[in-house]
């Protein structure tokens, strides 16, 4: 159960550090691109702390 939980978390990690890294390859202004960051950030972290089973 522990290592379903710890490959979930990697997994989850991993997948918003793609996704910013793909933003950051858009070709769209500064303001727009943080905006885009924060809210993968934000989306990320939810994600975490719901299999933390905060949610």
């Amino acid at each position: 159960m522990a290592i379903s939980l710890l490959i979930s978390i990697l997994v989850t990690f991993l997948v918003i550090v793609l996704v910013l890294y793909l933003v950051n390859l858009l070709p769209i202004k500064g303001q727009a691109k943080q905006i885009v960051r924060i809210i993968v950030i934000i989306i990320g972290v939810l994600y975490l702390l719901r299999y933390l089973a905060v949610f």
